[in-house]
């Protein structure tokens, strides 16, 4: 019987966005210390135990202890790269839109509040974009008072800066 698998995403071989905030880059600090005093150990100890039982080929246990650990691993490997090359967004007053700048935007007569973040950190919900999405992109290094137009599927919706803080 063959195992399928799965095809790897066009986009899995990207770094992640370095620009964090400090709050970002102290959580990623947390987990990663959590997950090397305590999960690593915890999955190492249980691979032990499991490989005593012996035979390897059909001890199902084994492989999956195994596969949780290779996944730890990898978690702990991933955060320290992007804790080595994360950049911290400083927040700074500037009459232009930049990382880290709070946006009151004017679109179809209504106003709507996002701050422009990096890609890490967006939450789209509590009004948190990237620099990198189209209203981020749209929006860099524009003046309060500028109005930007993006091109939606069927539409174009045009965007004016209202505050910049």
């Amino acid at each position: 019987m063959q195992v399928p698998s799965r095809k790897i995403g066009k986009y899995h071989h990207l770094k992640p966005d370095p620009n964090l905030t400090l709050e970002k880059f102290n959580d990623l600090k947390y987990k990663l210390e959590r997950l090397k005093k305590i999960s690593q150990p915890k999955a190492i100890l249980e691979v032990r135990r499991l490989a005593e039982m012996g035979d390897f080929s059909d001890n199902e246990a084994y492989s999956m202890a195994k596969g949780r650990l290779r996944g730890i691993n990898q978690g702990i490997i991933e955060i320290e790269d992007h804790l080595k090359r994360a950049v911290i967004i400083k927040p700074t007053y500037s009459d232009r839109v930049v990382l880290g700048s709070q946006v009151v935007l004017l679109v179809n007569g209504k106003e709507k509040s996002y701050t422009l973040l990096g890609s890490a950190e967006t939450d789209p919900e509590r009004g948190i974009i990237s620099h990198n999405s189209p209203i981020g992109q749209a929006i860099m290094n524009k003046k309060c008072g500028d109005t930007v137009e993006i091109q939606a599927i069927n539409k174009t919706i045009i965007y004016k800066i209202v505050q910049i803080s």
